[in-house]
């Protein structure tokens, strides 16, 4: 994944339930969206899909 907050910044893997086009990350008290890009990356030997960070959402209280 790559943008967001400063905290993610830097390679951030995140297991996912299959290869959906848009992925939530529970961060603070929110969530950072991302959504699938067609850049892949090599990561152990793995291509794994690149997820550019889109918007954030904050949890209703």
């Amino acid at each position: 994944m790559t943008g967001g907050p400063r905290v993610l910044d830097g390679e951030v893997v995140e297991l996912a339930d299959g290869l959906d086009a848009k992925v939530r990350v529970w961060h603070g008290a929110g969530h950072e969206h991302f959504t699938r890009s067609a850049e892949s990356r090599l990561v152990e030997g793995e291509h794994l899909p690149v997820f550019t960070w889109s918007y954030r959402t904050k949890i209703a209280e």
